[in-house]
């Protein structure tokens, strides 16, 4: 299928204020930015954005709500027929530069929204498979060209393209090709099945990758805490790496199911590594068990500013209860992946459960999200995921 450029159904006038930070690349524009715009522009449509001098300045897509318009390519030139194919070019081409081409990890993020230039797509790349995400109505709109710039770039390498949207369950489908699900993947010799028809998000948590691998490295001879497991990533690489026990713990017993089968692909028995369909809360409050290294990643307690204080109370909670009941020097790993919770925030929120817990702790590593998950310095709201290792003495 030959590509085309992206139609432009009309024009966004921002207010003069709100030029310069346009012109620092930030891309979002917010309603209240907008002096005027097109008359019939629908949500999903590439507009131009201009200045009251009627200057074009950047393109991108429309959509009512707080962010108006998602920008996609900066300066008056229209985007071109090749500007889903040249966007991909160069994510891989950054990947490539962080060595995933010749390393043993076949699986990887290739678009990371506004990281990548593309704010609300998301890409994941999983041994052949890539599995096409949407987190606005424009990207949704723009799947059919997205995935013919896919097969135009990657050829006969590409074996399938699954889209799943966020926005619409009944769009799920094969875009190109078709491939068993769950699928194997293998990450730095560790091998897990991924499920993108049924699971979360994509079907696994790839920016966990580089925060897996450290735990492995304070695993061997331990006992092992795995909390909000969802698949058992964290299990597997602290089985892998010589953990004496590991015990994985999620509320959904469809993530214990696919835990025990990730465990069992790496030759591991899950009868003789606990795994419970439990509430994590209760597991630490009630059982009492002892571990020396316990690993905290919930789900994002806040989603929106107006959660954030109980958001905040969650984390104090949950990490207080963690670092009672830990061994002696026992190694704690605690994951925030709320936005609206930044890094200061949490930080002081640990600080306060390490009060309460009347232990004495010290921090080893701050930890983030890996470099196939990329933050624009024009973006700084890209970084969502804040991590500490601490030492509980």
């Amino acid at each position: 299928m030959e590509a085309r450029p992206p139609q432009v159904s009309g024009t966004v006038q921002i207010k003069p204020e709100r030029e310069q930070s346009l012109r620092r690349k930030h891309p979002w524009i917010f309603s209240g930015s907008v002096l005027h715009a097109s008359p019939g522009i629908q949500d999903g449509d590439w507009v131009a954005i201009t200045n009251t001098r009627n200057e074009r300045l950047a393109y991108g897509h429309f959509q009512k709500g707080s962010i108006t318009i998602r920008v996609l390519s900066f300066g008056p030139e229209a985007p071109s027929a090749s500007f889903w194919e040249d966007r991909l070019r160069m994510a891989q081409g950054h990947r490539d530069l962080l060595g995933f081409h010749k390393s043993s990890t076949n699986a990887y993020r290739l678009i990371h929204g506004e990281g990548d230039g593309l704010p609300g797509l998301i890409i994941d790349f999983y041994n052949g498979v890539f599995v096409v995400q949407s987190h606005s109505v424009g990207m949704h709109r723009d799947r059919q060209d997205i995935a013919t710039a896919l097969k135009r770039h990657f050829g006969d390498s590409l074996k399938a393209i699954y889209y799943k949207s966020t926005l619409d369950q009944s769009q799920e489908e094969y875009l190109a090709g078709l491939s068993a699900s769950p699928h194997i993947i293998e990450e730095y010799g560790n091998r897990f099945l991924v499920d993108w028809e049924q699971g979360q998000k994509t079907g696994f948590f790839l920016d966990q990758r580089e925060n897996r691998r450290l735990l492995g490295s304070f695993a061997a001879g331990k006992r092992v805490l795995n909390t909000f497991c969802y698949s058992g990533g964290f299990s597997v690489y602290a089985l892998n790496q010589g953990a004496t026990l590991v015990e994985s713990v999620d509320a959904s017993e469809g993530a214990i199911e696919l835990t025990r089968r990730n465990l069992e692909l790496n030759g591991h028995s899950a009868e003789q590594h606990g795994c419970f369909a439990e509430d994590t809360f209760k597991f630490l409050e009630l059982r009492k068990a002892s571990h020396d290294v316990i690993v905290l990643d919930p789900p994002a307690f806040a989603k929106h500013k107006d959660a954030r204080h109980q958001a905040v109370k969650g984390y104090q909670r949950l990490n207080t209860a963690a670092m009672k009941s830990i061994n002696p020097n026992g190694i704690l790993f605690t994951f925030s992946c709320s936005q609206v919770v930044d890094r200061q925030l949490f930080y002081d929120t640990i600080v306060s459960a390490a009060h309460q817990s009347g232990r004495t702790i010290r921090c080893l590593y701050h930890l983030s999200q890996p470099p196939d998950h990329p933050v624009s310095l024009f973006h700084p709201e890209g970084e969502y995921l804040k991590g500490l290792v601490l030492l509980v003495e």
